[in-house]
């Protein structure tokens, strides 16, 4: 059975995503045995196994560098650095749903940024999701009720350099070539991280450790990969909708493989904060679907332009 484009990205987007959660789950396992810094590294020196990939032809080598709009390619590197770094120390010091769960902030972050730096409007239901998320987020963390320390601070790093990393792609605009903003994406870990990860860094002592690094690196890697093809086949609403599935597989290792069971009050949290970001993104969806069939409607309306004979 043939299958369409928009299903091929769909499939490619969930595959993505499952090999970024079985990537965290890698960096994980590092837990006591590498720096976070060294892992995070890892991460850009298995990225340039994508340069191949994404570079079309007739394209110079030249766009991986800061070429066009080097303000905002740097800003993303930035971003893309602080970014690893907070998520592998956070899945270090926190179960993976409960980093996760701060990590799904990035959305509401990003809209919230758009509001301010970009003046675009948000409607009601727009800050509805916006407040059911952190509400979702607090019931995870009950502040005053569980000791918060660096993990915590740390995912939420990552949820906010992300953010930051998505309007700068938005204030550069679609003059930007994928392999610019691979780049950027890569530049950020392999100067960031491994400059960080100098002072502190070891050789992985065992072969369990060399897979788990390259396990990580590599599947990261390929998780920005697949992430990409799904968009030249699917919009992107539809690519970033898989995302929720990482949650899926971060309660499954939590348990599974890491022995931390959650309580009920983290699982209605993670619930909430899961759902908050599937009505976000249904909203979208439904106002993409909206303004098509108003521009449908329009087009049936608007008079055929007039012939020579009709100008007569």
């Amino acid at each position: 059975m043939k299958l369409s484009p928009p299903t091929k990205g769909l499939l490619l987007s969930l595959l993505g995503f499952a090999a970024f959660s079985i990537s965290d789950a890698f960096s994980k396992l590092l837990t006591g045995r590498l720096n976070p810094f060294e892992v995070a590294f890892s991460g850009g020196v298995f990225g340039l196994l994508l340069v191949p990939f994404v570079k079309t032809r007739g394209q110079s080598w030249l766009n991986i560098l800061p070429i066009q709009k080097p303000g905002m390619w740097w800003i993303r590197a930035a971003a893309t650095f602080v970014a690893t770094a907070a998520s592998v120390e956070s899945f270090m010091l926190l179960s993976m749903p409960e980093a996760l769960s701060l990590m799904f902030l990035m959305p509401f972050i990003a809209t919230i940024l758009s509001v301010v730096a970009l003046k675009e409007k948000m409607s009601p239901w727009g800050w509805v999701a916006v407040a059911i998320g952190f509400a979702g987020v607090l019931i995870v963390l009950r502040p005053g009720v569980r000791p918060l320390h660096f993990g915590h601070a740390c995912a939420l790093a990552a949820a906010i350099a992300s953010a930051v990393n998505v309007i700068a792609y938005r204030v550069a605009g679609t003059g930007t070539t994928k392999l610019g903003v691979l780049g950027s994406s890569l530049a950020g870990p392999l100067l960031g991280d491994g400059l960080l990860a100098l002072p502190n860094f070891t050789w992985p002592e065992t072969v369990a450790d060399w897979g788990n690094l390259f396990g990580y690196g590599f599947l990261a890697a390929l998780g920005q990969l697949l992430i990409m093809l799904a968009a030249t086949l699917t919009p992107a609403s539809r690519v970033a909708l898989p995302q929720y599935t990482q949650m899926v597989w971060a309660v499954l290792f939590s348990y599974t493989l890491f022995h931390e069971p959650l309580d009920k009050w983290t699982i209605i949290g993670v619930t909430v904060v899961t759902l908050s970001g599937m009505l976000d993104w249904f909203r979208k969806h439904l106002l993409i679907l909206k303004q098509r069939r108003l521009a449908r409607k329009q087009a049936r309306l608007q008079p055929a332009n007039p012939t020579p004979a009709d100008a007569k």
